[in-house]
């Protein structure tokens, strides 16, 4: 008789050291119920607009979705925490639960949502391995390690990261360190070619079906090369996700002093960004692609090589090369902000295909992420209020979001799931308070950083900074030259900075005072 293999055993494997620090894998399970949304609204921040009522309606209608998709772990799946369901198949999603954290860090103080990611390190196989996707019902992994389609992309410590900024719990980053660690060592084992660069799949990458082995037309909209295969190929985003988990782990492990390991995450930093650099760039072209298996550049422009912005990849004038190609209106500059696949492409379709086009939010997110972590807070800004502008007028039709959205048609969803909260949450709510209101909360160093984009009355009540809640409030202005009037309410002492109209300042907030600036 054939014998099943569980993730705690280590026949079949070549177990990761790592692996034995992973402190969630045989966790007692949470049996604490979860919040209801009716219980949980006034712990919530609560966002202050004037004159956009569409925008807080679909603020606290994401907020409600969410609460309504918290689930306990069925008994015996092997799950320990209390989570958010993706919203798709019965099944929680490496992907869409790292992007979900993004923006549901911000219900922290009404329910630990970071949590959910809890169960993905508790199914961690004895060599690192875990899968993209496992079901809620039995805790079982939806494919096998060595499938193409098994695991990735690579982003969970990013995740982790951003909530350690938002929240300064660094016994949280204890915890995660070693099985994030262990996961990368699977991936880097496992899913590089002998010269260590990395290959993915559609599904592995999460953008199912962009044609990236071709470069003419695909007739078929979901061609199973585009989704199943490795294709043989040196995957940009792969590679890129890759320094930027590295990246990750050095911070983390600077912070809890972990010295161990931190040199050879370095060499794989300085000998990928080399090899990007020096193998994956097209001068002609201004952009970073694909290798095809003959060794040429496939030529597909997409949005998977702007994770190069975020990993700090991407420097000089191929920085400035790369934005461009936001603002340029053949390309990714379309009436809705910003498809997957370049309206260039012979495969872009106008009402989203999917991933041939559509829009959707977390890939959104993570350019307006690497936009703002290289200073170009503006076009970022741009491009958000267009992302919240087209869901705001989706949501006053439908009363609801969408799993994803059509490039050329304002408004209109590229797919028939709804109440997607699902990764969708991340419009109304942290688009909105991070680019769009240009917020930034880093509690892990008491800072904050406002970039003052508006010009009506806008702010933020109870909103979550490290152990405390704060208000900020600026009152409408005449223009966006004006100085903004600033009041901001906490109850310990923290640094903000203002900046505004090209200027910047800076003060210390008093506790347990309104301060105004």
């Amino acid at each position: 008789m054939r014998k099943t293999y569980q993730p705690n055993e280590t026949i079949g494997y070549v177990p990761e050291s790592n692996v034995d620090k992973n402190c969630f894998i045989n966790m007692q399970a949470e049996n604490e119920k979860p919040p209801r949304y009716e219980t949980a609204k006034d712990i919530l921040p609560e966002i202050i607009w004037d004159g956009h009522p569409d925008a807080i309606a679909c603020y606290n209608k994401a907020w409600e979705i969410a609460f309504g998709n918290i689930m306990q772990p069925v008994e015996g799946s092997g799950f320990v925490s209390n989570f958010i369901d993706t919203a798709f198949n019965g099944a929680i999603f490496m992907w869409d639960s790292s992007f979900i954290m993004l923006f549901a860090k911000y219900g922290v103080k009404a329910f630990n949502f970071q949590k959910t990611l809890d169960n993905f390190y508790a199914r961690q196989h004895k060599d690192g391995f875990i899968s993209r996707s496992i079901f809620e019902h039995n805790g079982g992994d939806a494919f096998t390690r060595y499938d193409p389609v098994s695991t990735g992309p690579n982003i969970m410590g990013w995740a982790e990261w951003e909530y350690y900024k938002f929240t300064g719990d660094k016994s949280r980053l204890e915890k995660v360190y070693y099985p994030l660690l262990a996961y990368h060592n699977w991936m880097k084992q496992y899913r590089t070619w002998r010269d260590g660069t990395y290959w993915s799949s559609g599904w592995g990458c999460g953008m199912d079906n962009i044609p990236r082995f071709y470069t003419g037309k695909v007739e078929n909209t979901y061609d199973a090369a585009s989704m199943y295969s490795h294709g043989h190929m040196v995957w940009i985003d792969a590679c890129f996700q890759a320094v930027l988990s590295a990246e990750n782990l050095i911070l983390f492990a600077k912070e809890i002093g972990d010295t161990e390991n931190i040199q050879a995450l370095e060499e794989e930093v300085e000998r990928l960004n080399s090899y990007i650099n020096d193998n994956l760039w097209d001068e002609d072209t201004g952009y970073y692609y694909d290798l095809l298996k003959n060794g040429q550049l496939n030529g597909v422009k997409s949005v998977a090589p702007y994770w190069g912005l975020l990993s700090g990849s991407v420097k000089g004038d191929r920085l400035e090369k790369m934005v461009s190609h936001l603002e340029d209106k053949t390309m990714f500059n379309r009436p809705h902000r910003v498809p997957a696949l370049s309206a260039d492409n012979v495969n872009y379709d106008p009402t989203g295909g999917y991933w041939r086009g559509g829009v959707w939010a977390p890939t959104t997110y993570m350019v307006l992420s690497g936009l703002q972590k290289n200073g170009y807070d503006r076009v970022a800004y741009d491009i958000a209020l267009n992302h919240l502008e087209n869901i705001l007028a989706c949501f006053k039709e439908t009363n609801t979001l969408w799993e994803t959205y059509q490039p050329e048609f304002v408004g209109k969803p590229g797919s028939e799931r709804k109440d997607f909260v699902g990764w969708t949450g991340l419009v109304p709510i942290a688009v909105l308070i991070e680019f769009v209101f240009g917020i930034q909360i880093n509690a892990a160093e008491n800072k904050i950083i406002w970039t003052v984009n508006r010009t009506e009355k806008h702010g933020i009540d109870r909103l979550p900074f490290g152990d405390q809640t704060i208000s900020l409030m600026c009152q409408a202005r005449a223009d966006d030259t004006q100085v903004p009037e600033i009041t901001v309410k906490c109850e310990k002492d923290a640094e903000i900075e203002i900046r505004y109209s090209g200027k910047s300042v800076s003060t210390t907030l008093f506790a347990l005072r309104d301060k105004g600036i």
